[in-house]
């Protein structure tokens, strides 16, 4: 019988207890909520938010990330906390009463806070960034995390049922629960003490799949809330997507747009804890990507529709190292087409327009924090959303129309707004930015391979820098090798056998054939395998028959083909691997994975289903348990060789390589391999699979931002590969030599594999007459814009970098995007040598779009400046 539900006391605002403490030197902060926004120390705030999850990352990447999250006009960095890399292994507390009954030692519980791992490093480095902090505990996360974020240890608790009234399983919630809030306190990281977390979240999602529960499941909602109230965090609580969040937790919105979003209650604030500034990438699909006009779109109009705190989901993605990717089939590049790249860079021109976005709502901050919207029709799909208190006016003005621009009257005065677009004036007058129109530059970071890189089959190397030793090799046997497998009648599920401790799992039975069988026709037998995927490799008498794989919209796999048998005894041996576990939907823990049936051979006269006779299961590889995968672990089964076998499936590769010169971030492309995991100086950098390619359609050439956008409305890459490149972590490396372990599971060719490094290409902008004037000629809604009118600017990304070629300069007519802009009818003829003049040998330049500084090509037509310009 399920416990009484816990009732909430509603208020219409959370009363947050401060202790009159000091935390690092910060002075403790009170923070609450009324309808309009979160209120730190008594003033309400509009904050803006993006996530960077710890685990994607490595700690020397936090701080530059950070920054450039602040540089970009963030005020809060929200991240998950993920269960499973803090305790990968259950902790001993069930041998507490009994240790204390023996006077024995007690044993504690295991925690893992090392390395990229280490939260409080995190939050601290938010902290010294002067930024808040936005702590998602869950501890469920999803995220395209392996299994959703839940250790896989918890699946295996006696009686459990995820995410329900389930007392084995709300037990563990709490405890761990417990240990990340008091984890944090121990290091005064609460608002409270003086730290920067002003916001927890528990649970996530769960009101989109809650149904599936039933009264269990509210009755589990409503004991998530009071179990987190009661940890007394000092700050508030959210759920996000629980439309029925108890009070005092605040409901929240996640998705593409939620300027329509309403909380539950009128004394809570209008939050969006997800705006998807992309979408995932999953093996085997399209990239998908999302136009920084769009997303700015979405943005404006929620600060439109009343809102005050908004998230990027995500700001930067980073990448699922080892094998925390989870799906299945989510990529190991969790790029999202983010702001700040996977890699780390700024991605231009999304960050420098949503900076400039930011920008202008923190213009309108005043306004926003002091009363509520009024909303007028401008016409058929416009509005204006105005807050003015006292001296205090901002307006917004939309179009929300994804055809077509409209010209409107506001206060007496014109306005154009381009299709799908907010205009935003802090003052009720002066447009400062109109989000469909982009004055940031744009950056075309490229890949740059470097030169003669390329590993040979003799293990030559032509470039001295990044000499290595040859090449080496293991080949991984088939089958059963290992004196712990295990032989039962019946086909075992995968996850309930490995426990994902590996991918891999062998299945290996055997069939003695006299040649009469009527599943014979001749010496061929037709084999069908049925499996809940996620990949199938089948071996027949230690050979290679074939192999068969899922796909993120089905992982299900039927491969039936003719197979060879001898007289007497053969060997099948079915290699079952997973690619991420499932991490989201009702129920997504009892998804299964591996061989589950029929496994059947069939002939004219007959067949014989294999599905319940004797099998015998090898979890993981022996390469594995021999720690081929570590370099400082000397094994013989390593064969040194001035050529190696290619090509083949079950090897592993190893080498050397020196790691490339300065601080430009590093890949590796796996073009010419087949799918595996990759280590570099014994850290997993993640699955590849270079050979699993996105559908042939689907794509498009350029992607129109008009409209409402779905994670398919803009793909790229389609007929290729999902994903080349693979990132490696510049702590990864090391100076000097620097191994290279690759386990290939289908087949591949390392000497085509290279070294890479991203570095920024061109540099362009293009910029109208038509444009507002760059956002920081603005000064405050008090103060009158400038008068100099719109401006191109151009910047190296590198501090030591300078603008050295003007590629392309056109003031007119021109068109095309960066690396391929064209001259238009309508050209100046001094459009160069002023760019040049302004630009040449210098960091930085900006140009006024204007026909008084370039001349008039064409009277009576708007014209536009685009430039494409080279920094060394």
């Amino acid at each position: 019988m399920a416990p009484a539900a816990l009732v909430l006391p509603a208020a219409a605002a959370l009363v947050v207890v401060v202790l009159l403490c000091h935390a690092g030197g910060s002075r403790a902060a009170n923070v609450t909520y009324d309808h309009r926004a979160l209120v730190i120390d008594g003033v309400r705030r509009v904050l803006v938010s993006g996530s960077i999850h710890y685990p994607r990352s490595t700690p020397d990447m936090w701080p530059g990330l950070i920054q450039k999250a602040k540089d970009g006009g963030l005020d809060v960095i929200e991240t998950y906390v993920f269960w499973d890399i803090h305790e990968p292994v259950r902790g001993q507390a069930h041998g507490l009463l009994k240790a204390s009954l023996t006077g024995k030692r007690l044993p504690t519980w295991q925690y893992d806070f090392e390395g990229r791992k280490d939260l409080a490093a995190f939050v601290k480095a938010v902290a010294d960034a002067g930024l808040y902090v936005h702590l998602r505990i869950g501890p469920y996360v999803g995220a395209e995390w392996n299994y959703g974020g839940f250790p896989l240890w918890l699946h295996f608790i006696p009686g459990i049922k995820f995410r329900t009234d389930n007392e084995p399983f709300k037990t563990e919630m709490q405890r761990f629960t417990t240990k990340v809030v008091d984890t944090m306190k121990g290091a005064g990281l609460y608002a409270s003490q003086g730290g920067p977390i002003i916001l927890s979240q528990i649970e996530n999602e769960y009101g989109n799949i809650d149904s599936a529960y039933g009264a269990p499941g509210k009755a589990y909602m409503r004991w998530a809330a009071g179990m987190a109230v009661s940890l007394d965090t000092g700050v508030p609580w959210v759920m996000c997507q629980q439309a029925d969040a108890p009070d005092p937790l605040i409901n929240t919105c996640n998705g593409f747009y939620c300027d329509q979003f309403t909380p539950n209650s009128a004394a809570k604030p209008k939050m969006w804890t997800e705006n998807w500034s992309g979408w995932f990438l999953s093996f085997g699909d399209a990239v998908p990507y999302r136009p920084v006009e769009d997303l700015a779109f979405a943005v404006a109009r929620f600060y439109q529709r009343g809102g005050t705190f908004q998230n990027y989901y995500v700001y930067h993605g980073g990448t699922n190292l080892h094998r925390s990717s989870g799906g299945p089939f989510i990529a190991t590049s969790y790029d999202y087409d983010a702001p700040i790249d996977e890699y780390g860079l700024v991605r231009q021109p999304k960050w420098g327009h949503l900076r400039d976005v930011h920008k202008a709502i923190k213009l309108c901050e005043p306004a926003l924090i002091a009363t509520d919207p009024s909303y007028t029709s401008l016409g058929q799909n416009a509005e204006a959303a105005v807050y003015k208190a006292g001296s205090a006016c901002a307006a917004f003005l939309a179009n929300i129309d994804g055809q077509s621009d409209k010209t409107v009257t506001f206060n007496g005065k014109t306005y154009n707004l381009p299709a799908w677009s907010v205009s935003i004036l802090p003052d009720c007058k002066n447009v400062v930015l109109n989000t469909a129109q982009i004055n940031s530059q744009v950056t075309n970071s490229e890949m740059r391979y470097l030169e003669s890189s390329t590993i040979a089959s003799d293990g030559s190397f032509t470039t001295p820098e990044l000499l290595v030793s040859g090449w080496s090799y293991a080949i991984e046997p088939v089958g059963i090798t290992k004196d712990n497998a295990l032989t039962k009648p019946g086909l075992m599920e995968q996850i309930n056998t490995t426990a994902d401790a590996s991918d891999f799992l062998w299945y290996s039975t055997s069939i003695d054939v006299k040649g009469d069988e009527p599943y014979l026709n001749g010496s061929q037998s037709n084999l069908l395998v049925n499996s809940l995927g996620h990949v199938l490799q089948v071996y027949i008498n230690g050979k290679i028959a074939g192999s068969a794989q899922g796909s993120a919209s089905s992982s299900l796999i039927s491969w039936q083909k003719p197979i060879t048998l001898v007289p007497g005894k053969n060997k099948i041996d079915l290699l079952s691997a997973t690619v991420g576990l499932s991490n989201y939907g009702a129920f997504f823990d009892l998804v299964g994975a591996g061989i589950t049936g029929p496994v059947k051979l069939s002939g004219p006269n007959g067949a014989v289903d294999l599905s319940s006779a004797y099998w015998t299961y090898q979890v993981g590889l022996r390469g594995e348990d021999l720690h081929l995968y570590d370099p400082s672990e000397a094994s013989p089964e390593w064969v040194s060789a001035n050529a190696y076998p290619t090509n083949q499936p079950l090897i592993w590769y190893k080498t050397k390589f020196t790691a490339p010169a300065g601080d430009d971030p590093v890949a590796i492309d796996f073009t010419g391999m087949g799918k595996g995991e990759a280590w570099v100086n014994g850290q997993s950098i993640g699955r590849y699979w270079p050979t699993n390619l996105a559908p042939q359609s689907g794509c498009v050439s350029s992607c129109n931002y008009r409209g409402s956008y779905s994670s398919s409305k803009c793909l790229k890459k389609c007929g290729q590969p999902s994903q080349t490149l693979y990132h490696v972590p510049r702590s990864f490396l090391q100076p000097g030599s620097n191994d290279l372990v690759l386990f290939e599971q289908f087949g591949g060719d390392p000497s085509k594999i290279s070294i890479v490094t991203r570095q920024a290409g061109s540099v362009c902008a293009q910029v109208s007459e038509a444009h507002p004037a760059q956002i920081d000629s603005w000064i405050s809604p008090q103060q009158k814009m400038q008068r100099s009118g719109p401006a191109l600017r151009l910047a190296c990304p590198k501090e030591n970098q300078v603008i050295s070629t003007i590629k392309f300069a056109s003031f007119g007519t021109p068109s095309g995007t960066c690396g391929s802009y064209s001259h238009g009818e309508c050209s100046s003829t001094q459009a160069l040598s002023v760019v040049q003049e302004a630009c040449i040998g210098v960091s930085s330049c900006s140009l006024p779009v204007s026909s008084n500084h370039f001349g008039d090509p064409c009277t009576g037509v708007t014209k536009s400046l685009a430039v494409e310009a080279a920094c060394s």
